[in-house]
């Protein structure tokens, strides 16, 4: 094993930039190219790679150094490598890796560095309009990196260094921005493709983009003799970046409204690193809505963390007005901070007898959250009923015997979403959303159903329900419920519903509570249907009762109103012929 020095790399015409996060610690075992720690200047911040694998032995920097090219930031332990083991004598233009540049906000490397848009034109300069191809900037040396967001649609306004997608790769995640603004024409890419530097993103009818002529112009003034060619990409980032860098700075000081998740994103770009952001993701943390307390607005993942805990709290405010109120006392409110509720007790559980502990899961640390929110915050009440579906069920297992070839079966799910778009009809306050002192009203029925996956619950949507029959709803919730449990969903298979049910029929129970899932105003739960004895008015007979749980919110429905709906849907469901009604 052999002690290597581990150096700043080429990193462009930058003479010393500040160390602002410390990705690595002494014993962290390392792959070469694996990101050691983020350094901004005035202009851009990046990622400073290692050129060698091995195991972490000493830090040589902390939070604030200055440091620049030919700088030792870490010795590691790694087995002898001619490439990565450059002694500090040596010219500082050794074979260490060009460290992956990242703008001022981290929404992606080398923005100007690649192809971005078509050569300037002479109409593009009198303002004249011009389709303009938005390309895959340089990105670094990632390869085949997978849209995991689509952030804008046709037909949208886009504005210079807008983001358009977010791309992953297995080391960083980053937002490609356009490099023109413009309207959007065409998008040529969906979620889950592989892109590479080049690609074709998006067609704009608009302007001539303005980082083509700054790179035009940075390519143009720099001759070969004046600087190594390595340095090129980095001195490219740095005049793209220096354009947004004072307004995301602006932007990450600036207090924050309140936390909404009803809000659409706002197009702008918070100031984190790829690793804050990836983090921030999979805890579901709107970064726009983060307060950054890092140098120059930069959030970090301790912010991520407290905007976590504040949301878990109940406390939607943003860090500023959270500190406001704690200084000055309990601020009231119909936010759970508002409600006096003492702190969360901490406990060393190892005193009382062995433990362990498990990370939660991605979708229950979002989903915690949200649940949270909605039991605070709305008034629910829930109705309980049973509805006898004796006869709907001797058909539906006809049904299924039917079409025993076609391997489709039907369930009583399926049933149960068609029944609630005729009760949604009939009580239309049930399918709408509040937007301050005034109903959405909505005239399109998008059912909800919650899916039990090994991760955790997740709840899909089938959209337009009363425009399909049973065979098709049943279709696509198998569909549905399979990408689920794979893993698949995509933030549309799960979005846009107007009622959510949550059946534990295959389960067990009686009754229970749901929670609604804002901003919707109803839930239904159903649980495992049971024969019993029901009084026909001159004898028990045997009949197949199905519970039914209706939690509603009291802002927007009424005891009368929601005790019609249940005893409605037991009609529909006791009758099926009533939905043709």
């Amino acid at each position: 094993m052999a002690i290597v020095e581990i150096q700043v790399p080429d990193i462009g015409d930058f003479d010393e930039v500040t160390v602002i996060e410390l990705l690595v610690k002494p014993g962290d075992t390392i792959k070469a190219d694996q990101s050691l720690l983020t350094v901004e200047s005035d202009k851009a911040s990046m990622e400073i790679p290692s050129s060698a694998a091995g195991v972490v032995k000493e830090l040589k920097v902390q939070l604030g150094d200055k440091v620049k090219q030919g700088s030792v930031v870490l010795l590691l332990e790694a087995e002898g490598s001619a490439e990565a083991e450059t002694p500090v004598s040596e010219p500082k233009q050794a074979k260490a890796p060009v460290a992956t540049a990242l703008t001022a906000t981290d929404s992606g490397a080398n923005k100007a560095a690649a192809p971005t848009a078509a050569p300037a034109q002479p109409a593009a300069a009198s303002g004249a309009p011009v389709a303009v191809e938005i390309r895959v900037p340089d990105i670094g040396d990632f390869k085949d990196v997978t849209v995991i967001e689509v952030l804008v649609k046709v037909g949208d306004t886009i504005k210079v260094e807008q983001s358009l997608v977010t791309v992953e790769s297995d080391k960083a995640s980053m937002e490609i921005p356009s490099s023109s603004a413009g309207v959007l024409k065409e998008l040529h890419v969906k979620l889950g493709d592989k892109i590479n530097i080049g690609d074709v993103l998006a067609m704009l009818e608009g302007a001539a983009a303005p980082m083509a002529a700054v790179a035009a112009a940075a390519a143009s003034s720099a001759s070969p003799a004046s600087a190594p060619a390595s340095a090129t990409p980095a001195a490219t980032t740095s005049a793209s970046a220096s354009q947004t860098a004072a307004p995301a700075h602006a932007t990450a000081k600036a207090d924050l409204p309140a936390h909404d998740p009803t809000t659409a994103p706002t197009g702008s770009l918070p100031h984190a690193s790829p690793s804050v952001r990836k983090f921030a993701r999979e805890l579901g943390v709107p970064l726009a809505e983060v307060k950054g307390a890092g140098p120059k607005g930069r959030i970090t993942q301790q912010d991520i963390e407290a905007f976590t805990k504040a949301v878990m709290a109940g406390d939607t405010r943003t860090q500023a007005q959270t500190s406001k109120a704690t200084a000055s006392g309990n601020a009231s409110g119909g936010d759970g901070a508002g409600l006096g509720l003492i702190p969360w007790p901490k406990i060393d559980f190892t005193k009382f007898g062995p433990v362990e502990r498990k990370e939660m899961g991605r979708i229950k640390k979002i989903s915690g959250a949200n649940l949270l929110r909605n039991a605070i915050l709305i008034p629910a009440v829930t109705n309980h009923d049973d509805a006898d579906i004796t006869d709907l069920e001797a058909f539906r297992v006809a049904t299924n015997k039917e079409n025993e070839k076609s391997g489709l079966k039907v369930t009583m799910l399926a049933f149960l979403i068609k029944a609630c778009v005729s009760a949604l009809k009939k009580f239309p306050d049930f399918n709408s959303s509040l937007d301050g002192d005034a109903l959405i009203y909505k005239q399109y029925f998008h059912i909800a159903f919650a899916a039990d996956t090994p991760n955790g619950l997740v709840v899909p949507v089938i959209r337009d329900c009363d425009k399909k029959g049973i065979m098709q709803i049943s279709q696509e919730m198998g569909d549905l419920a399979k990408k689920a449990r794979d893993g698949k969903l995509g933030p549309a298979d799960m979005s846009g519903a107007c009622f959510t049910i949550s059946s534990l029929g295959g389960i067990g129970g009686r009754y229970f509570t749901p929670i609604i899932n804002a901003p919707e105003v109803a839930i239904l739960g159903v649980c495992r249907s049971q024969m019993e004895p029901v009084w026909d008015g001159k004898a028990f007979q045997p009949r197949l009762m199905l519970p039914l749980s209706l939690t509603w919110d009291h802002r927007v429905i009424d005891g009368a109103s929601a005790a019609r709906f249940n005893a409605y849907l037991g009609q529909i469901l006791a009758d099926f012929r009533r939905v043709l009604l």
